[in-house]
């Protein structure tokens, strides 16, 4: 690489990485509701201004300074910073030195990786953001939180953090659960709007003090609610499980409300949770370490060997942690609506290995999605939907394999790739699917695979 390159290189990394955010704004980005702003809430409470940006009102400012090769979900995010700057300059009081924005990254082959870059290319360009620097998390450390707040810290707010991510998961199923059978049109959507504050207000409270037994209180209410909501007398409707794209799956405006869709049309649907990244990350690193810890054995390197150990004892205790509490949690609130459990990690990886239709090596999500729809293949649901980002790679890799793969189990499979546009067909498309799904139902119910 020339001196020229090198230069060029190092511009898209100046103010990107891992910067501390004490007092700071730190600018989240909006992903799933619930969760955006749990995990801001927890932030919070450690002592950490934290604000959840507002959401696909700068899409055509995301168009604008993109070419559209980038994935949606860049485009979404740099109008959503971009939007946010425009509002503030307008009320005079932007100073991107008060303000750091929130945006991690994967050392993947995925696109998601070159975001950050991308979006400090065009806060460069322009003379009020150039100062805005870019808080990057990286699954190349298992989203360490080290550098960002101090080292007796760091502990207590990842497992908040992962409590946040955890809870928003549960809220998100139980209204997925609960709302195809409401009484009334729109009583759920509502006890959900009211009660995201009282959490917001739970985790800002007790988080950092590690009282989440009173934020588990709250959501027991929560949920005792949203029983009373449910008309017995409506009968089971098909199950429909969604897999893909992190983002675009969880984010409602950019995937068009597919899950409404979906239920309009007669379904109830289980969306791939929040979690699951988490978790993959993790256990990826994990794995990594172990296979770098048997080279280290088989060079008899012991530096490398003891440097490679402590990894493995450090991402073995964090996915311990994040199984139970996943476990727990789950077990907890299954008292009292039956949602839809969530699965480990290594479960995933086994299907693949003994199916043999993708490798766990390869990485990305295409390995969580994949041994995902076969997941609800086997319990029984009655259509699987692959949502991603238009031209993504795992998803379209996830696409290409599961078609023929879902065939074999006779389960209605539909893929929705999507960017900005509506497309015409779209709604034909979930409709016929929705028929499909449901004439599964009819003939098969909710069996199980065996």
């Amino acid at each position: 690489m020339s001196k020229s390159e090198q230069k060029i290189f190092s511009s898209v990394m100046n103010g990107v990485g891992k910067i501390g955010i004490r007092g700071k704004t730190l600018l989240i980005p909006e992903m799933d509701r619930i969760g955006s702003h749990l995990l801001a809430a927890v932030f919070r409470s450690f002592g950490i201004e934290a604000k959840v940006l507002e959401t696909y009102r700068g899409i055509e400012l995301g168009k604008q300074f993109t070419s559209g090769k980038e994935c949606f979900p860049c485009q979404i995010t740099i109008g959503d910073i971009l939007w946010f700057v425009k509002q503030e300059r307008s009320k005079g009081n932007f100073d991107p030195e008060r303000y750091l924005y929130f945006m991690p990254e994967t050392d993947g082959p995925c696109r998601f990786g070159m975001y950050n870059k991308y979006q400090r290319m065009v806060l460069n360009s322009f003379p009020e953001t150039k100062d805005l620097r870019i808080v990057a998390l990286t699954t190349g450390d298992g989203y360490s939180l080290e550098g960002l707040v101090e080292r007796d810290v760091v502990r207590n707010l990842r497992k908040s953090a992962y409590f946040s991510v955890v809870v928003a998961d549960i809220v998100n199923r139980l209204v997925w659960r609960v709302r195809p059978y409401e009484r009334r049109s729109g009583e759920t959507d509502d006890l959900v709007d009211r009660s995201l504050s009282r959490l917001v207000d739970l985790f800002e409270r007790y988080s950092s003090q590690g009282e989440w037994r009173k934020i588990e209180d709250g959501l027991g209410m929560i949920f005792a609610a949203a029983r009373d909501l449910v008309d017995t007398e409506i009968p089971r409707k098909p199950r429909i499980g969604i897999i893909g794209e992190i983002y675009v799956r969880s984010h409602e405006k950019s995937n068009q409300d597919t899950i409404r869709v979906i239920e309009k049309y007669g379904g109830e649907v289980v969306n791939a949770s929040l979690a699951e990244w988490i978790n993959y990350t993790t256990y990826s690193r994990l794995r990594d370490a172990k296979r770098e810890l048997n080279i280290a054995l088989m060079r008899l390197d012991l530096d490398v060997f003891l440097r490679t150990l402590k990894k493995v004892v450090n991402f073995a205790e964090a996915l311990f942690y994040q199984e139970v509490k996943l476990s727990q949690l789950y077990k907890q609130f299954l008292r009292w609506v039956d949602i839809h459990r969530d699965h480990r990690i290594g479960e995933l990886e086994k299907i693949l290995h003994k199916t043999d239709v993708f490798k766990f090596d390869v990485g990305t999500e295409a390995c969580l999605g994949i041994p995902g729809a076969i997941t609800y293949a086997r319990e029984g649901f009655n259509g699987v939907v692959n949502v991603y980002p238009f031209t993504c790679m795992p998803g379209t890799i996830t696409a290409a394999i599961l078609k023929p793969v879902m065939s074999h189990f006779g389960v209605p499979f539909l893929n929705l790739a999507y960017d900005s546009s509506v497309q015409p067909n779209r709604d034909m498309a979930i409709r016929t699917f929705m028929y499909q799904a449901n004439q599964h139902f009819i003939k098969n119910g909710g069996r199980k695979e065996r």
